[in-house]
């Protein structure tokens, strides 16, 4: 286990307690956590804890936001596995939260998880958002996203 980060708990579940990915927002200005909420839904529909109805537990991963005036987009990550992040990381869905209260505005699974932070840029009149993707059994690829 010599470098590894991610120490598999009991039944193949985490062995440290949620969240195991969040998003926090946080006022510079005072210091002050002015919101938190766990990004992914994490091994929550596990057979060992499924039964326990639990909320979002957070994905463990590496991922970056896009801010907007108004949004955070933030995808799940990609499920890499390996020595820094417990297999299984991540999922293929990416979210749209409401910049002051954290509130969950938006959401859609894509074909893989995100391996990049996401970019916003305008054409045509028309603002898009672009994500890379890419999963163990697929090729990477961008995703282009237009906002109504």
């Amino acid at each position: 286990m010599k470098g590894a980060r991610h120490i598999p708990g009991p039944q193949g579940l985490p062995l440290f307690k949620p969240p195991y990915g969040r998003l926090v927002a946080i006022d510079l200005n005072a210091g002050d956590i002015l919101w938190t909420i766990a990004n992914g839904d994490g091994p929550r529909d596990h057979p060992a804890i499924a039964h326990l109805n639990l909320p979002p537990l957070g994905q463990g991963g590496r991922v970056a936001p896009l801010v907007t005036k108004t949004l955070v987009f933030l995808g799940d990550g990609a499920n890499i596995g390996g020595a820094f992040l417990p297999e299984g990381s991540g999922s293929r869905m990416f979210r749209a939260y409401d910049k002051a209260t954290g509130d969950r505005v938006w959401e859609m699974a894509l074909p893989g998880g995100t391996t990049a932070a996401p970019i916003s840029y305008m054409a045509g009149g028309t603002q898009y958002i672009v994500v890379a993707v890419g999963w163990e059994d697929m090729e990477s690829e961008y995703v282009a996203l237009a906002l109504p």
